[in-house]
């Protein structure tokens, strides 16, 4: 099995320190260009499919080029018609084959869903383990040019929901090229969604191909006053919220959830233990969602540990506005993480003051 030979790491390295002459720093879509080059070259049954890999902008860069190196049998354009491709993926993957599947916006996700719930998610359940599906399906929220209601939807509790799949939502460009290796090794379908802001950021990535264990998340931030849950973009409005407060002496722990299915339970209990005070932070919206599902996974395996309630920080219970104004009104960042924060802290400082527990 070629992917054997792909060496598994768990943590990365140097998080916090993006420089040094001994570091290779590249691009956000280079990252996961590379993931995708890497294992096209691994393998024979790796395919990559999705309107636009083959533009000359590449997916957001992430596809560039890769068309003219393996040809348009393995890298090549689809047409607008998500369930009927994702069918063909489906097919494909169940009979031997490695799709990845880009589908730009999790928007058209919502076109496919018949082929991703009744159809990827099950099989494997259906036919008693005899029958994978080992398909890749790709999406970015279009955060930051007011893509509006349509366009810009984080769907991710929508598919967390779902028994079956797997669902990955990378924060780093190390994540992003270690977690598409692991996700096109998996036999089971795995969701990538990714944050268009990500792509704004460079960092550490080594050249070599590497996996990341799917439902293993990781510390970015140790701290003993609180735990910061995030995934995707929000880890780094976590950090960078951590920092601030720590400005005020609050000493914030941050995870990064990596995969929300199947999620890393151990880690966050762990850190609630120790801290007693959750802030869940997340890029969509609240009600149903990640932030809603974690808070009762802690209330649930972890109440005891609870020194405070659980805040949430979410996008509102409103469609996603377009333009520049209304989109920094809509979404939720540092500034809301910092709030909640100061809020858990304070009643902390009440409860303790006056000796009583709160309720």
């Amino acid at each position: 099995m070629p992917w054997s030979k792909i060496k598994p790491e768990l943590n990365e390295p140097d998080f916090n320190n993006v420089t040094g002459k001994d570091k290779r720093i590249i691009p956000y879509a280079d990252a996961i260009r590379e993931a995708l080059d890497q294992a096209l070259s691994l393998d024979a049954n790796v395919f990559v499919m999705g309107q636009g890999v083959d533009d000359p902008s590449g997916m957001f860069g992430a596809t560039l080029n890769l068309h003219e190196k393996y040809g348009k049998k393995r890298v090549f354009d689809t047409p607008l018609a998500e369930n009927g491709l994702t069918g063909i993926a489906v097919g494909a993957a169940i009979g031997g084959m490695r799709p990845v599947y880009f589908h730009n916006r999790p928007d058209f996700l919502l076109l496919a869903m018949d082929q991703i719930v009744n159809h990827a998610s099950k099989w494997h359940y259906m036919f008693g383990g005899a029958v994978n599906v080992p398909l890749v399906i790709w999406a970015c929220i279009g955060r930051g040019w007011g893509s509006a209601a349509q366009h810009s939807q984080a769907l991710q509790g929508l598919f967390m929901h779902i028994p079956g799949l797997k669902l990955v939502m990378p924060a780093t460009c190390y994540d992003a090229k270690g977690l598409m290796l692991s996700s096109i090794a998996d036999n089971n379908p795995v969701i990538i969604l990714e944050h268009r802001y990500n792509f704004r950021h460079k960092g550490f990535v080594p050249k070599e191909p590497y996996r990341i264990p799917i439902g293993k998340g990781i510390i970015r931030k140790p701290g003993e006053d609180i735990t910061i849950i995030a995934a995707s973009y929000m880890v780094s409005e976590a950090y960078n919220a951590a920092l601030e407060l720590s400005k005020d002496g609050i000493d914030a722990e941050v995870i990064d959830l990596r995969t929300l299915r199947p999620l890393d339970e151990e880690l966050i209990l762990t850190s609630v233990k120790k801290t007693g005070r959750v802030v869940v932070a997340d890029t969509g919206w609240k009600t149903g969602g990640i932030t809603a599902e974690i808070s009762a996974l802690i209330a649930e395996k972890g109440f005891a540990s609870l020194r405070a309630p659980i805040l949430r920080v979410a996008c509102p219970d409103v469609p996603t506005p377009a333009g520049y104004t209304l989109e920094e009104a809509f979404y939720a960042g540092i500034l809301e993480i910092v709030t909640a924060v100061r809020k858990l802290v304070k009643c902390k400082e009440r409860a303790d003051a006056k000796k009583i527990t709160l309720k």
